[in-house]
């Protein structure tokens, strides 16, 4: 098996992989961080990134069509020699054959880094990889506070700034498990602490105070409740509230899923519980979000949250693929939906 535990990816990224191993399978339910360790996988194994016959952009669906262009782009030799990546993007359509074709070919100096969504134990992507010597396949999950620390440091870290304990600890804890609204929080942080001048480089908690927003009280999270609520008006007026302050749709839609996904974890993992005690296990949550995350535990049942996972993963993939007004009618598409089966289940 080649698949690599969650506690040795932060490290096995950092080091880098085996150049050895030529592929790469990246996926997840957390689509930021899914795409930053793809980018940085693909971007590190190159001398130049920004050279476009060293860093080969593919998408997915372009393979489904053509599978015998990745073995034929693993087989390009750079316009200056060196080293080649291949960054396959998310599709629509399988592509397994591809992956399947240049697992079995012989490849040297290149690194075919796969992009992909939330993929089921019995995927034929994530069961081809995990299975061959020659591949690895990185899970992305949602961050924990510990992860989040790490992040934190190593983010500051390369601004050349320092934090101090008790402003980490806050900073960590008003982070919610999205990777790339977390990056957004950070590198704001980092702008702000940098640019007051003087010699201290260090981020302090008046700093966090000042210029963080709290993810979890944030409209991601009372649009997002308002979706599993079922209040569809409510959906409307904040999703319109969302746009104007010029978030990432992608970031709504990656945090509904996630959100999904803990519903779902959580009815799992709680059988025969009322809702209330399933709200207990629930680390972080604001005590005015108590009630409507019980109503939702109790209103949506395990295979109306698969249902409602899925329809989000899907929303994912196109949002990232489409124009950004298109992306926004997606993102708010796929809120209304949750917000009428929301609403069915209410009555």
């Amino acid at each position: 098996m080649t698949a690599v535990k969650a506690g040795e990816i932060e490290g096995l990224i950092r080091r880098g992989p085996d150049p050895r191993i030529p592929v790469i399978l990246v996926y997840g339910p957390d689509t930021g961080l899914v795409t930053e360790r793809a980018r940085k996988l693909a971007e590190d194994f190159v001398d130049d990134p920004a050279d476009p016959f060293a860093l080969v952009r593919i998408d997915g669906d372009a393979l489904a069509a053509d599978p015998g262009r990745l073995c034929d782009e693993a087989g390009t030799m750079g316009l200056f020699g060196g080293r080649r990546s291949i960054w396959v993007r998310p599709g629509t359509r399988n592509y397994a054959p591809a992956v399947e074709a240049v697992l079995g070919a012989t490849v040297a100096d290149a690194r075919i880094v796969v992009e992909a969504g939330d993929l089921a134990k019995n995927n034929p992507l994530r069961t081809l990889c995990e299975r061959s010597p020659k591949a690895l396949a990185i899970p992305c999950y949602a961050d924990d506070e510990r992860t989040l620390s790490d992040l934190i440091e190593r983010t500051l870290q390369e601004r050349g700034l320092r934090i101090d304990r008790a402003a980490r600890e806050v900073l960590a804890r008003s982070l919610g498990g999205d990777r790339r609204a977390s990056l957004m929080e950070i590198e704001k942080l980092a702008l702000y602490a940098g640019g007051e001048g003087g010699g201290d480089k260090t981020v302090t908690l008046d700093h966090v105070e000042a210029i963080t927003s709290d993810v979890a009280a944030s409209v991601l999270n009372t649009l997002i409740d308002a979706a599993f609520d079922g209040r569809r008006d409510a959906v409307e007026r904040d999703y319109r509230r969302f746009r104007h302050e010029g978030l990432d749709p992608g970031v709504v839609l990656g945090s509904a899923l996630r959100h999904a996904l803990t519903l779902l974890t959580t009815r799992l993992d709680n059988p025969g519980k009322t809702p209330a005690m399933m709200v207990a296990t629930w680390r972080g949550l604001h005590f005015k979000r108590k009630a409507s995350i019980e109503g939702q535990l109790g209103a949506w049942p395990p295979g109306t949250l698969r249902q409602a996972v899925a329809a989000l993963q899907a929303a994912v993939l196109a949002c990232r693929r489409a124009e950004p007004d298109l992306a926004h009618a997606l993102a708010s598409a796929a809120l209304l939906r949750v917000a009428e089966a929301g609403a069915r289940r209410r009555r």
